[in-house]
């Protein structure tokens, strides 16, 4: 599992976490989060700290049972903590919970290295799509948007859209469409049709409840997703 699997694999552990002290039942629920907890650490390949989560986890059922469920949470962070500082950086950024600044950087270096053409491809879209991210893309750069036909309603995006034409005309252009229902999966922005980014939350909701990674796909894969989507992109229908 590469760095970024492994932090969001590991943000998400954490945000699951259950009480692990007290004195209520250790439940089949409490086990398999244990379980899932002492792989994602066997994966950083600290194995002191794995062998420790297996002692601590074990340990939850005598008396010092408070002294483990912290031992446990303390392997856990450390181990998110490594995950995170060993994500490579040229594959996208990270974006802590609540950091709104943040976001508007992470993302404004992605669509800053548009020349022709950005397409954001967001299954949810919101209003704030058009006033938080979009303006990023530089001048002239043509902007798509393409959310799915059963999550987000054309009057959601339809005011923005006519606004954002009004004010920017030819020198920003600005096409919305949506797809047919439920036929987008994924969270991406392309750059040019080369280059492309995944996205692990729905941007409306970036940095609102976990980390958030934004990250660079290889080519091949970056590939089969334009030319994916270019094929949606033409069969999606436009808000205007």
């Amino acid at each position: 599992m590469n760095a970024e699997s492994l932090y969001v694999e590991l943000s998400q552990l954490i945000a699951e976490m259950p009480t692990l002290g007290g004195t209520a039942p250790i439940t089949p629920e409490i086990n398999r989060w244990l379980g899932r907890a002492a792989q994602l650490v066997k994966e950083t390949g600290n194995y002191m700290d794995h062998a420790a989560i297996t002692v601590a986890s074990d340990g939850l059922t005598n008396v010092l049972r408070e002294q483990h469920a912290q031992q446990i949470a303390g392997i856990v962070f450390r181990a998110m903590a490594f995950a995170e500082a060993n994500a490579a950086a040229e594959r996208g950024g990270f974006v802590g919970v609540g950091t709104a600044l943040d976001v508007l950087q992470v993302v404004g270096k992605l669509l800053a290295e548009v020349r022709k053409d950005a397409l954001i491809v967001d299954p949810n879209i919101n209003s704030s799509v058009f006033t938080d991210f979009a303006p990023t893309a530089p001048e002239g750069a043509g902007i798509r948007i393409l959310a799915d036909g059963f999550f987000t309603e054309p009057e959601a995006l339809r005011p923005a859209t006519v606004r954002w034409k009004q004010q920017f005309g030819v020198a920003r252009p600005l096409e919305v469409r949506l797809s047919a229902p439920r036929a987008l999966h994924d969270r991406l922005v392309f750059a040019d049709g080369t280059k492309v980014w995944s996205l692990s939350h729905p941007l409306k909701d970036f940095a609102a409840r976990l980390p958030t990674l934004a990250q660079r796909l290889d080519p091949d894969l970056a590939k089969m997703k334009v030319d994916f989507y270019e094929q949606v992109w033409a069969s999606a229908t436009p808000v205007s």
